[in-house]
């Protein structure tokens, strides 16, 4: 599996960006598709996740209402649409695979995922 990440940026707070992630090597539609971040000295943490169908999704408290999590499983991408950034949404981000063929559950740790695509930076300036 390979991924890749793009849309990163500079943005002021309040605005808007759109992070996407192209799948290739395998079949998206056998893979629970995630987000994470790290910021500068913290860990890396889970941002949101969503299933194999896209019927089900699930973020951290801090950014549900704001992101967006989507999949379109016939063009191999993912997004996560950001809305409203907040200086604290400054990190390094990652869109993350986990093969699960015959599960419809969503995952949310770091460990539970076996692929990772390259960081892509999003800074939010006040």
């Amino acid at each position: 599996v390979q991924l890749q990440a793009s849309g990163g940026g500079l943005v002021q707070a309040g605005g808007s960006l759109r992070l996407s992630c192209a799948f290739s090597g395998h079949t998206l539609s056998n893979y629970i598709m995630g987000w994470f971040r790290q910021a500068p000295g913290k860990e890396r943490e889970f941002v949101a996740v969503i299933s194999r169908s896209g019927g089900r999704a699930d973020y951290i408290d801090s950014v549900k209402g704001r992101f967006t999590i989507s999949r379109d499983n016939a063009k191999s991408t993912v997004s996560l649409q950001m809305n409203s950034l907040k200086p604290e949404d400054t990190a390094v981000y990652y869109c993350a695979a986990k093969s699960a063929p015959y599960s419809q559950r969503i995952f949310t740790t770091t460990t539970d995922f076996g692929s990772w695509g390259q960081e892509t930076l999003v800074t939010v300036s006040s």
